[in-house]
């Protein structure tokens, strides 16, 4: 996963509440699913599947391993198989354990920036400077792509593609394309919500 596709990545999960901030019904009714949804549950762990391919990669690769929420700060992505990686996401911080070895890194202007731009009052006004939305309705999903039309976000990625279970307006996929040629699909099963998770959940180091 590269550190573009993973901070995209990020600011869905932790920010999805104004997605679907226009005027369009359709819009319209899912913010208010998702809105009703994030206040009725306010953790959440499931499991996580990421298929990620490239233009220099020979097949596919497909990654498995678990993940966990806790309101719009705090995050847990453990891969177990092929190739072990945590990443934990809690405030400014961003922890990425690979071989046994952690970077660590302050990503608080990341987040201002999603917070300014995923949630907030001026969000509307944000999404609709930086996306193109669009909005379709499936038999067991909503499913919206955004197109970035900001030259600011244009040179990072190509589109996100968002799903949403009709039911109870979890995400069930993430597509992230970036200008870097991977592309991630991340697939979720949301096994546990509404739970109180240990403090350990979501630990990260804040110095390097």
């Amino acid at each position: 996963m590269t550190r573009r596709n993973l901070s995209w990545l990020l600011a869905i999960l932790i920010f999805p509440v104004t997605l679907t901030a226009q005027t369009d019904d359709l819009l319209t009714r899912i913010w208010a699913g998702v809105q009703q949804s994030q206040s009725k549950f306010t953790t959440g762990c499931g499991t996580v599947t990421e298929t990620r391919t490239s233009k220099l990669m020979e097949k596919p690769m497909v990654l498995h391993g678990k993940f966990c929420a806790e309101g719009t700060d705090r995050f847990m992505l453990e891969y177990t198989a092929p190739n072990p990686m945590r990443i934990r996401f809690n405030g400014n911080f961003l922890n990425v354990t690979t071989d046994g070895k952690t970077e660590v890194m302050d990503i608080s202007g990341n987040v201002r920036r999603a917070q300014s731009t995923f949630s907030g009052e001026d969000s509307i006004e944000n999404l609709k400077k930086n996306f193109t939305i669009t909005a379709q309705e499936n038999p067991r999903e909503y499913e919206l792509k955004l197109l970035p039309c900001s030259q600011g976000i244009r040179h990072k990625l190509n589109y996100l593609v968002v799903k949403l279970n009709k039911r109870d307006f979890f995400p069930r996929s993430v597509e992230v394309d970036g200008k870097s040629g991977v592309n991630s699909v991340f697939l979720f099963d949301m096994t546990s919500t509404g739970i109180k998770l240990p403090e350990s959940t979501f630990e990260v180091i804040k110095t390097k």
